[in-house]
């Protein structure tokens, strides 16, 4: 991306929705905008866990006015992503499909560690680079992230389902602040966080951090009532505990510093945070500026380089793991990567690079179920993506890219996939065509091959002596026009 470049990136948190535009600066971003709402989706949640009509129109009302604010802005200029409550929310889906349509860019619902690899990189980017051990603390409103990194390396990440939110509804109901609700709040919160005892131990970390939500608010108040600016200490969460036990509830709540937003969320963020403190033995936390957003504006950077994308490294890793054929994983996305450049003739450049960088992932991924039994593999690899937790990929991303996997053979009329995706069709069926032609596992003879496509017709053009030299390839293409006949698409070889 050239100097100059405005990047944007919206969070769909459980509390708040923000949107964070920069200007990329000789690899720096700096803010050029920032807007914040108070959604509050998380005590949106029904019983069935199901997002309310009100708090999902609160959340399109917001979306809308983001999308104006975006309006111009290409798509890969802009990351989107959501987050625990989104994880959670049995009808997502119908949240999401409007959602996406206001904004005017895709959402992604991230996993709870993608979640916490994003808030690293958004902390890291923003503080001096050094060789110390960081713990770095973000407690959310439904989930909180643990991570352990040094540089931009996030080495231990994990999310747990305990946030400002989630707590605040269900230890502070109204707003009531108590002692023994205090107590049963850090206890159980202490239950949920138990596990991390041993993977954040106190020697594996130097300084700790915290990022945005309830930790920067509690810095904000500490700092209003004449402590040390940026620090969190136990001290002063202990003050801030009596002032909440002393005004009773939340609506009687008179603290300097305390913003009207943070009010109804902050007795359940307070006992998160003394949770964490006692159980990984913190006596100073340190307000840090970047968070989940900042990490995607710099996560947009690297996906613009191959090299440096972490997706990248994240599917070298799974190939690896699950013993995948090198070789022919290579041989199958030179070939896939060779079609589909025939299929999107015409494309923007970088757009086509990002298509043919999905499609080389599919391609080295998709034997990886062989490992588990060759019978239906491809079916074992496209379970392996859906249930993975694979770095710098979105559930949904990840999931295509199952699909890719479990459609690469086999029939297609039981494939779920949305055959009016025009780049998806071409990518599946470029990796096909590929398998197809590289069947003896060696580099298939590809002169005079030409794949075009109008609209929904694909026409493979063979040279006259091509079928007599490869009878065996010739029957596969004939079985694989039989394939596309129960799709909206007509592939026909001449």
């Amino acid at each position: 991306m050239q100097n100059g470049t405005l990047l944007a990136a919206v969070d769909l948190g459980s509390n708040s929705f923000r949107l964070e535009i920069g200007r990329l600066d000789h690899g720096q971003i700096h803010r050029t905008e920032y807007l914040k709402e108070t959604v509050r989706q998380g005590n949106g949640l029904d019983e069935s866990r199901n997002l309310t009509p009100d708090a999902m129109q609160r959340g399109w009302d917001c979306l809308a006015r983001f999308g104006e604010r975006l309006a111009g802005f290409r798509k890969s200029q802009v990351r989107a992503v959501a987050t625990q409550t989104l994880r959670e929310a049995r009808n997502r889906d119908e949240f999401l499909a409007r959602a996406n349509q206001v904004l005017g860019f895709p959402i992604e619902v991230i996993s709870g560690r993608e979640e916490a690899r994003l808030i690293y990189q958004g902390v890291a980017r923003l503080l001096p680079q050094s060789d110390e051990r960081r713990l770095v603390v973000d407690i959310g409103g439904r989930s909180t992230e643990l991570i352990l990194g040094q540089r931009f390396d996030a080495q231990v990440v994990e999310s747990y389902r305990v946030g400002s939110v989630a707590w605040s509804m269900r230890y502070f109901p109204n707003g009531a602040f108590t002692e023994q609700a205090f107590a049963q709040a850090e206890i159980a919160a202490k239950a949920v966080l138990d596990e991390a005892l041993t993977a954040y131990d106190r020697s594996r970390w130097d300084l700790a951090y915290g990022s945005s939500g309830t930790i920067g608010a509690v810095a904000d108040i500490l700092a209003v009532s004449g402590r040390p600016g940026g620090v969190v200490t136990r001290e002063g969460l202990d003050w801030l505990r009596e002032q909440l036990l002393s005004a009773r509830t939340a609506d009687r709540v008179r603290i300097e510093g305390l913003k009207e937003d943070r009010r109804p969320v902050i007795g359940g963020g307070l006992s998160v945070l003394l949770a964490v403190f006692d159980l990984l033995g913190i006596d100073k936390l340190h307000a840090a500026q970047g968070a989940l957003r900042h990490g995607a504006l710099y996560d947009l950077l690297d996906r613009e380089h191959g090299e440096s994308d972490i997706r990248s490294t994240t599917v070298k890793r799974l190939a690896a793991k699950f013993e995948a054929d090198t070789a022919q994983a290579q041989r199958v996305g030179k070939v896939a990567r060779h079609f589909l450049r025939q299929l999107r003739a015409g494309d923007d450049p970088a757009e086509l690079e990002g298509l043919e960088r999905k499609l080389e992932w599919a391609a080295q991924l998709h034997e990886i179920g062989s490992v588990i039994s060759h019978s239906d593999y491809h079916k074992h690899g496209a379970y392996i993506l859906d249930n993975a937790d694979a770095a710098g990929f979105a559930q949904p991303e990840l999931h295509r890219l199952g699909l890719l996997v479990l459609g690469h053979r086999g029939k297609l009329r039981k494939l779920a996939a949305d055959f009016e995706d025009e780049e998806f069709v071409h990518q599946l069926l470029a990796l096909r065509l590929a398998v197809v032609l590289c069947h003896a596992r060696r580099e298939p003879d590809l002169k005079g091959i030409q794949v075009r496509a109008l609209r929904r017709e694909v026409t493979i053009a063979l040279r006259t002596e091509w079928k007599k030299a490869y009878p065996q390839s010739a029957h596969l293409l004939g079985e694989e026009v039989v394939a596309w006949q129960k799709t909206p698409w007509v592939l026909a070889v001449s």
